[in-house]
Parts: C-alpha cells; structure tokens; sequence
C-alpha cells in the first residue's frame, strides 16, 4: 500500500509541474505578445498600385462531402479581388455524395465568368486532405498557393492583404487569424471560440514576433509553393499535415508571417459530436507531430535555444491534455493517501502550483480577450465567467483527448474524419437533420459518464475526509464530464 501511494504521489506531482511549466510558456508569451504591440510594422510589402506586378496565386478549395457550405464557399472566393489572368482556382473535390454533381454545375456556372476554375476529382482518398493538396500542387499554374476550408468565408480583399508580403524572398508562408461567423450560437461555439482567439492572439503572435516557430492553421492562409516543395512537400503520416508541414518548413529556414489584424471568418463546430472528431484530430496530431518532429528541433544547428524550448512546447501542446487527466484522476486518492499518511503532506502543497498555473492562464486569456472584445469592467465580469466555462468544459474534454494523445503517441493510425460543417447561417434549423452527422456514440462517452460519477464521488470524498482542498478541482470535473457526457448522449430535436 505504501509503494502504491509513493507512485500515485510522484505521477501526481509530475503532472502538475509539468503543467506548470506549460503555464510559464503561456505566459512568457502573452509577454511577447504585449511587447510584439511596441513594434513598428516594417516588412517589405509589394505595391501592387505602383507598379509592381501582381504574382500567379492558385487558390486551392479540398472537399469531402460539403454539400451545405459548397456553393457559399465558391461564390465567395469567385469574389476576390485580384486580376483574373493572375488567378486559378481548384477545387480538390474527394467526395463520394452527391454534392460532386452539384459543385460541377456550379464551376461550370463560374467559368462562364471568365474564371479560371478547375475541378479536380480523386477516384480515392489517398494521404486524405494532404493527399489532395498534394496532387493539385503538381498542376498547380500558381506562384503562391492559397487555401481554404470549405466552412471559411474570406473578405473580398483578402488576397490584396496578404500576398504583399511575399516580396521578402524569405517568407513562405503568410497566415491570418480565424474569425466565427457563429460564435454565439451556443455555449459549445463560445469556449471554441474563446480558446481559439487565444491561440491565433497569445500563441501566434507571441511565437512568431520572436522569430520562434508557429504553424499553418491548414486553411486561411498562403504558402510559397517553392516553400512547399523545399520542405519534403505534403505528407499524410499525421493528422495534422498542416504543422507538420510547417516544422519542416521552419527548420529549412522559412520565414512565416502572421497577420493577427486580418480575421478569416469561419463556421465553429456547433454540435459536441463535431467538435469531439476536430479535437480527437488535432490533438493527435499534435502527438504524432511530436514524435516525428520533436528529435529534429533538438538537433537543429540553426535555431535559438529559447526557439527549441518553444518548439517542444508547442509540439507538446495536446500531451497537456494527458498531464491534466493524470492529475484529476489521481486528485481523489490523494486525498485518502493524505489522510493516512500525513508524512507527505509537503507533497500536497505541489497543488499551489496548479492555482498559480490556472492564474497565469487566467491572466494571458484576459489580454488576449481584451485585444479582440475590448477592456472595461463589463467585458472583465463576462470575461470571468467565460474563462471558468472554458477552463470546466476543457476539464471534461481531457478523457477524450487523452485517449487522442495516447494513440498519437503509440503511431496507432486511424482515418482523417473531417468535421461536418453545417451552414447554421443558410440553414436555421434544418441543420438538425444534416446528413454528414455521425449516427452513433463515440465508445468514449460510456467513460465520461463514469467519470462524471467518479469525480461527484471526489466531492462527496471531501465530506466524508473533512478535506476541502480539492473540492473545486473536483466539481468543475464533475460539470465538465457531465456537460460533455449529456451534451453527446442528447439526441437534436
């Protein structure tokens, strides 16, 4: 019992520095991020009104079965402003529904425009959404390869805003933030929102002003397609080609740009199956990238140590997830090993480090909030509930993640599942009877349930021990898992 209870106690005391430290480079961002707000913007820019000529760009649009955002997403890129003797459009089109016929009449109907709009169709899904992009590169006309997700609505200007910076030779890539055309359709959208804005606000921007490395968001942004092909071109052997890609290509010595002033707005998962694959897909992504990538940061020559610290970080970013459940599922009998062995209760002051964490986080959030919604005592009070939303519902996704980061981490291989998109804005209501919706449970969500019992236990545990320390740990838990496991068991009506 005794060797048991040291185990518990060291894996739950390494969770938590190891969260901790995580928290420190969260933080050393948002500082970046503040002094990034001091610099003067002084990149080479083309001056498309002075004269100078405007690049080939290939606009490339990979669908799977987008029949509800297609022809949104087609009218709204035949609108950008850009010479049409400059611009192709392709459209990587994998799907096996009947949306094919729809978005051929559709292209066809564009092309008596005078648009230069291709379809190129797969007889199969190979390498998925990197496969795809891959084979329109090989017959790409254009200099520079834009991409879009098919649930993204760019402004008309859009490419007038960004392919200027391509006239430093070095740039290869140029990224802009994501905006949320339904960011306050549901609580779901809301924390998507949220950890989103704080990714393409304090990470972004915190990274790149700092010349660390920072990744493609797979959509929303433009690559040298020199850059592309300089970096070993697109691969299907992780989730999440679009970071792989972009380590690749940093560690060749490409330059990315981000442009946090330019928002691409884009349709938030607003169902919690939706929202489950995306998250299963990123985090394990982000674990496979770190096993492939991580041993090639270390032994980069030409990067910063402070560049290789983040760059591990950032590839850790999804085993955080691992971290926080190891911790939250050893919380409960560490309360029993304390009170029988009250010798390590030293052990149990490593907790402050986890609120000091939850701080730091609660800090950089708030700038990071602020940047986009505004200060004031109004936006901090809704600020303060928003953050404990997310930070409870973050808690109750971490099982699931978990389970994402493990298979990462094992090279387990599974199916790209896209994320259904649902048009919420076109659609209304209909929404609810979309056919791309998975039919069945996730197996996870059987254990979601339980460990929304285990952790209710946890705050009964508090009671029964005359032990409150853990007891808000314990019931944002409780909530969290409960609002997951309901939230994926309700059936929309």
């Amino acid at each position: 019992m005794l060797i048991l209870s040291y185990i518990i106690l060291i894996l739950y005391v390494i969770s938590i520095v190891l969260i901790f430290f995580y928290g420190l480079a969260q933080f050393n961002l948002l500082l970046n991020y503040l002094k990034s707000k001091k610099q003067s913007e002084n990149a080479p820019q083309y001056d498309f009104e002075k004269g100078d000529a405007y690049p080939f760009v290939t606009v490339q649009l990979p669908l799977y079965n987008e029949k509800y955002v297609t022809e949104r997403l087609l009218r709204t890129i035949s609108q950008l402003e850009y010479p049409k003797s400059k611009l192709e459009i392709q459209v990587l089109d994998d799907s096996t529904d009947e949306s094919v016929i729809q978005t051929q009449e559709l292209i066809e109907e564009l092309t008596q425009t005078g648009l230069d709009i291709v379809h190129i169709k797969r007889t199969n899904r190979t390498g998925f959404k990197a496969g795809a992009l891959k084979e329109g590169l090989e017959v790409a006309k254009g200099e520079f390869i834009a991409i879009f997700d098919a649930d993204f609505v760019p402004q008309k200007n859009w490419l007038l805003l960004t392919i200027p910076y391509f006239k430093d030779a070095k740039i290869g890539v140029v990224q802009t933030r994501w905006g949320h055309l339904n960011r306050n359709y549901s609580i779901l959208t809301k924390i998507q929102a949220f950890a989103l804005d704080a990714h393409f606000t304090l990470e972004q921007v915190g990274r790149n002003s700092q010349s660390h490395f920072i990744n493609f968001n797979g959509t929303a942004g433009v690559w040298r397609k020199d850059c592309i092909l300089d970096a070993g071109n697109w691969q299907s052997d992780t989730l999440t080609e679009d970071l792989d890609l972009s380590y690749r290509a940093q560690l060749k010595n490409w330059k990315f740009k981000y442009l946090e002033n330019i928002a691409t707005p884009a349709e938030l998962p607003a169902i919690i199956s939706a929202a489950r694959s995306q998250q299963f897909r990123w985090n394990k992504g982000g674990a496979e990238n770190f096993s492939k990538n991580a041993k090639r940061v270390l032994n980069s020559d030409t990067i910063s140590f402070k560049t290789k610290a983040h760059g591990i970080l950032h590839l850790l970013n999804s085993s955080m997830f691992l971290a926080l459940f190891i911790m939250a599922i050893l919380s409960i009998p560490v309360l029993f090993i304390k009170q029988r062995y009250p010798q390590f209760e030293y052990l149990f002051h490593f907790l402050f480090f986890f609120i000091i964490t939850s701080i730091l986080f609660f800090i950089s959030y708030w700038f990071t909030y602020k940047s986009i919604h505004g200060g004031g005592f109004k936006n901090f009070i809704q600020y303060i509930g928003l953050f404990f939303t997310f930070y409870t519902i973050a808690m109750g996704f971490s099982f699931h993640n978990t389970v994402a980061v493990l298979e990462g981490l094992w090279g387990k291989k599974s199916e790209f599942v896209r994320t259904p998109k649902l048009n919420i804005e076109g659609l209304k209501d209909k929404w609810k009877q979309n056919s791309y919706l998975p039919k069945k449970l996730s197996k996870n969500v059987f254990f979601e349930g339980l460990l929304m019992l285990y952790f209710s236990f946890g705050i009964y545990s508090a009671f029964y021990l005359g032990d409150y320390s853990l007891s808000f740990l314990h019931i944002m838990l409780s909530i969290g898992y409960g609002y997951v496991f309901v939230q994926s068991i309700a059936v929309p009506k």
